[in-house]
């Protein structure tokens, strides 16, 4: 029996009804084959389909220099399965998709992948290419580009049955929709159609990484490794990502720090933690609450430990130097080295603050009136009307490229107002948070350096004690911020605006490179932040909860929107309805006689050498048919059962077999043709 793991199966009975079994192997068990996605099988007269496990990690450990990030760990993936792989930044997540690409070496155990998989992830370099993005997401088919280069080397050597061949295999494998398809990824990315006939080069760093994604989403992966995907996307872009991979077929692992995208894409949750992988089903939502009760019931064993250890130490302490009890003392002692230590349940995040309160608040904090905004004589907003409330929480919504950052900028004052007024509340404090702020960090100083810098006289303990709740603590909040992460130095700048006591929050993706321990954190102050506040997010989870009103941005206008996120999703989804070209008839007349004749074309190529092989078959058919005959003549002449003739008759005899069985296996082959041929007329 082959060697693989079984995970269920199904039986499908002849009332139609199905049924789950848990089945064992053993000797009338159906084979098995570790590499196939469905196997099929019959047991017991009715038919089977089993699932086997295409990735193992035994016992594995896994390290990053000499970090060890994961120790011993037991997973099983099964095909189809979409897991969210999640943890706290550091333990290891990307670490072990470089073990699955191949980039990376476990220290101890083994790591069980199907050989002949192919494995998609998105690239992180993406070279200055002239070649048009189109043509770049098509690279992603691998399968497809060979097909192509076969066919123009056949077709220019003059191999008319190959072409014939490749086109069919072209045909079975939809290549001839393929640019269609990329197109629709490109598009669903936010690419129009004159971006996909641009150079690679000419696109930002942000729009290479959509590149690098449309071509990983490309690939005829059975595994798509996916980090972060949704970083450089905005919020069409990831509902647009949400709806593609709920349809993708393969497996899927998922690192992400967006709950709404986990919730909406997973169906099941591999959580890193203590350097052990543990494995839930459900979305994150139900992570979340099958890791509660989880905790809560280690918490309870902690707790009854400590009792237990607490007892155990009083009687140790109390009896262990009395004569009558020392063997009794000395069993406890024993007892308690053997005490297999529960940890204490831990709180996920170490993150816990709240915005101190403001010194003022005005009311109204900001108005814009009549205002146009752009750079230089590049308009991109008009007509801007805009006054920002005491309490009033404002979230932006709309593409990339629309203008949000810039009506961020002029609300922050960085940008003036092309005409129009901009007026602010006397006493208004403003805190903008925006990506390229990081730049403005000093790197030869630690975060205790940076808030001392905006408070001289502040107590060193008070300032530690409030970065301490951004989870600066020890060393982290005295050493030089040069080596920090994107993430720490986000929260670090995060933490200077909140030191300020702003009354107006305007905030530009603040959630970017956080982890949801933080990205949560945020989401509760920002809930109880009295002031004011506009926010530009793709985190749906952070809209929702902390935004009271939409804005719309877009051609050239800022309005209100009437409705919530969901609304919203609707409507993005009847603009890509509307946005598609509708064919005329005549357009797809012409698609399908091109089509048909493409098809036509490599039928005919495939049916050429199938009716030159018939023709060879008969030809030789009708030479040994007549050498048989001739045989058959020399055996019926008496003479040749002669004493003399033996020798020759022996040599008839064998050369008669020889011919009879070539002309039955011929024949056979004759017929195979012939009904493959009539395959080929009939779809002709």
């Amino acid at each position: 029996m082959a060697e693989s793991i079984l995970q269920a199966a199904i039986l499908y009975n002849s009332d139609d009804n199905t049924k789950t079994l848990p089945l064992k192997f053993g000797d009338n068990m159906p084979p098995l084959c570790s590499a196939s996605h469905l196997l099929q099988a019959e047991y017991n007269g009715d038919f089977v389909a089993c699932l086997s496990v295409v990735i193992r990690l035994k016992q594995l450990n896994l390290a990053r220099s000499p970090k060890l990030l994961i120790e011993q760990a037991e997973l099983q993936i099964y095909p189809g399965q979409k897991i969210g792989l999640t943890g706290a930044n550091g333990c290891g997540k990307s670490s072990l998709f470089a073990l699955l690409r191949g980039e990376l070496q476990a220290e101890a155990g083994n790591l069980e992948l199907p050989p002949t998989w192919v494995i998609a992830h998105v690239s992180q370099d993406t070279p200055a290419l002239q070649q048009a993005a189109l043509e770049f997401v098509l690279d992603g088919d691998q399968r497809l580009r060979r097909i192509e280069q076969e066919l123009e080397l056949a077709g220019a050597a003059g191999r008319g049955e190959s072409v014939g061949e490749l086109h069919a295999e072209l045909a079975a494998i939809d290549g001839y929709t393929a640019r269609a398809r990329a197109a629709e990824l490109l598009h669903g990315l936010g690419f129009s159609d004159a971006d996909m006939v641009q150079a690679v080069a000419v696109f930002s760093g942000g729009w290479r990484v959509r590149l690098n994604l449309a071509q990983a989403l490309m690939s005829r992966s059975d595994l798509l490794l996916l980090d972060e995907p949704t970083n450089h996307l905005d919020l069409d872009a990831i509902l647009w990502l949400e709806s593609w991979l709920k349809s993708y077929a393969g497996t899927l692992l998922l690192i992400s720090h967006d709950r709404d995208f986990l919730d909406a894409v997973t169906t099941h949750i591999a959580h890193i933690e203590h350097r052990g992988i543990r494995l839930y089903s459900g979305n994150y939502s139900a992570f979340e609450t099958q890791r509660a009760a989880h905790l809560a019931v280690q918490q309870a064993l902690f707790d009854k430990q400590q009792r237990q250890r607490l007892h155990l130490e009083d009687y140790i302490a109390r009896f262990r130097a009395k004569a009558t009890k020392a063997r009794q003392a000395q069993s406890r002692i024993k007892a308690l080295a053997r005490m297999e230590t529960i940890s204490a349940a831990e709180v996920d995040s170490p993150f816990s603050f709240r915005f101190r309160t403001p010194v003022q608040m005005p009311d109204p904090l900001l108005d814009i009136r009549h205002a146009g905004a752009g750079y230089g004589e590049r308009v991109l907003l008009e007509n801007i009307e805009l006054a920002v409330r005491s309490g009033e929480r404002i979230g932006l919504l709309g593409r990339n490229g629309a203008g949000k950052s810039t009506l961020i900028k002029l609300l922050a004052g960085e940008i003036e107002p092309l005409d129009g007024s901009r007026t602010e509340g006397r006493g208004l404090a403003i805190g903008y948070f925006a990506q390229h702020q990081l730049e403005q960090l000093r790197p030869e100083e630690s975060p205790l350096q940076h808030l001392q810098r905006l408070s001289p006289d502040a107590r060193e303990q008070e300032l530690r004690d409030f970065l301490g709740t951004f989870d600066f603590r020890n060393d982290s909040a005295l050493s030089p911020c040069a080596p920090f992460s994107g993430g720490e130095k986000s929260r670090l700048a995060l933490a200077l605006l909140i030191w300020q006591r702003p009354n107006l929050l305007l905030l530009d993706e603040p959630t970017n490179h956080l982890d949801l321990g933080m990205r949560h954190a945020i989401n509760v102050a920002l809930q109880e932040f009295e002031g004011g506040m506009v926010l530009v997010s793709h985190d749906r989870a952070l809209l929702a909860s902390t935004c009271d009103r939409f804005m719309l941005v877009g051609q050239g206008r800022v309005q209100n929107f009437d409705g919530d996120l969901d609304d919203y999703r609707d409507t993005l989804h009847q603009q890509r309805l509307a946005a598609q070209p509708v064919a005329t008839e005549k357009t797809v007349r012409r698609e399908q006689r091109k089509q048909s004749a493409q098809e036509h074309q490599a039928r005919l190529t495939q049916r050429r050498p199938v009716v030159k092989e018939i023709e060879r078959i008969e030809r030789q058919l009708e030479e040994w048919q007549n050498e048989k005959m001739e045989l058959d003549r020399q055996l019926g002449d008496s003479d040749m059962y002669q004493p003399a003739g033996k020798e020759r008759l022996q040599t008839l005899l064998k050369r008669q077999g020889e011919l009879a069985h070539g002309i039955d296996q011929a024949e056979e082959r004759w017929l195979g043709l012939q009904d493959n041929l009539a395959e080929l007329d009939k779809t002709a």
